[in-house]
């Protein structure tokens, strides 16, 4: 491999809509844009592939769009998972250091980590992130560091991420058989994050929504750690299919129609505002009809995500009373489905808390066209890779610092 090949990180985000790929590569340890790629997806189905071979013309198409612009050869991918396949749940459990104190090492967290991660999980989950919340020395809790502490029994709380395995496995296979090579697979929430959430949110305690076309994904954070992960069984295609039905027209002049003159909130629309629409049959069509469509859908959506967040385990977790109450900074919505006017308002007043859209963080040299909710999830793909990489490579750096110490000592 070559060394530009060496610094490429190249991400794929196979939505429901559209079928996403983003190259960067790494310039002084920064990561700068190369090219990217979006094509209509097919084969799709509900956020899972239905058809593999549809699929894979997607991916071949988005991929040959970046390599034609970047000028560079695509083997290798970092993959987004998500859907409503997706569970988390949160488990803590250790490891005994020994009948005396002494200092915590690497060994010792992998294997709290290995212990904890160990629980009953059906046969066709497959576990897709390990992340640590906190470990616990001697009872004591609040730790993010443990190792050259001091103590006798080390536990860590953890939010165990599992999906399906043949989901998993079907995406894989995609986009192996469309040449590529899968790296690493990444929660689509979680890479959500990592491109629109600020650090003070993720302390305050925020959920951040990825509204995407057949579902929306939600990771919730406090304390700056991820302590849920779930999602809800609506997306932007199920407010356009609402407008089809209701206003008996094809889908994509109902898609057109949310695009150009939708919002989720009926009050906002000027009751007398008009537009003539010729199909079906020429009409003078009420712009508040179509947002008296979309805003039932809208409620809906939140009332799910608040749902989601009560079902859960958050509130015994964190001993608080309502779950809402650590959302600390609201809710941040991101993804596709997000830029319907009036999305925040629905956000606000479903969850009682405050709302924003949103967008990612700029890479260098990135168009603007990027900096947009419907790319969030590739452009977080591409930070976690990066962090991921910087990550690894500062552990190897490290244990060859150790081993040329030992080399040195002994000769």
């Amino acid at each position: 491999m070559s060394q530009k090949q060496e610094n490429l990180i190249v991400v794929l985000d196979m939505g429901s809509a559209y079928t996403r790929v983003l190259a960067a590569d790494l310039n002084d340890g920064a990561l700068r844009y190369c090219g990217h790629g979006a094509v209509e997806s097919a084969g799709m189905r509900k956020g899972l592939i239905g058809e593999l071979a549809p699929a894979i013309k997607s991916v071949k198409a988005a991929v040959q769009q970046v390599e034609q612009v970047a000028r560079i050869n695509i083997d290798e991918c970092v993959v987004g998972v998500g859907g409503p396949h997706i569970r988390g749940f949160n488990a803590t459990d250790g490891i005994e250091l020994g009948s005396r104190m002494r200092e915590i090492d690497k060994d010792d967290v992998r294997n709290a980590v290995e212990r904890t991660r160990a629980v009953q999980r059906p046969p066709d989950r497959d576990i897709l992130h390990l992340l640590p919340r906190q470990f616990i020395l001697d009872r004591q809790p609040g730790i993010f560091d443990p190792i050259g502490m001091v103590g006798a029994r080390l536990e860590v709380d953890l939010h165990i991420v599992t999906c399906s395995g043949s989901a998993l496995q079907s995406t894989v296979t995609c986009a192996n058989r469309a040449g590529l090579e899968v790296s690493e697979a990444v929660l689509e929430s979680v890479a959500g994050a990592e491109a629109a959430l600020k650090a003070d949110e993720r302390e305050l305690g925020v959920c951040l929504l990825n509204i995407g076309a057949h579902s929306s994904d939600l990771v919730v954070f406090f304390e700056g750690a991820v302590v849920h992960t779930g999602s809800v069984p609506i997306g932007g295609a199920h407010f356009t299919n609402d407008l089809a039905v209701g206003l008996q027209m094809p889908v994509a002049q109902a898609e057109e129609l949310k695009r150009e003159f939708g919002n989720a909130v009926v009050t906002a629309v000027p009751q007398n505002d008009e537009i003539e629409i010729r199909n079906p049959g020429p009409q003078i069509l009420r712009l508040r009809s179509i947002a008296e469509i979309l805003e039932p859908r809208a409620r809906e959506l939140f009332s799910f995500v608040k749902e989601n967040l009560r079902k859960s385990d958050l509130a015994e977790t964190l001993d608080v009373e309502d779950v809402m109450d650590i959302l600390g900074s609201g809710c941040v919505i991101t993804g596709g489905g997000s830029i319907l006017p009036g999305m925040l308002d629905v956000a606000q007043s479903q969850l009682r808390v405050g709302a924003r859209i949103g967008v990612p963080v700029p890479l260098s040299r990135m168009p603007a066209e990027l900096v947009h909710p419907a790319w969030s999830t590739a452009v977080g793909m591409l930070l976690y890779a990066h962090r991921t990489r910087v990550t690894r490579a500062a552990e190897n750096n490290t244990l060859r610092a150790k081993l040329r110490a030992i080399f040195a000592a002994t000769f």
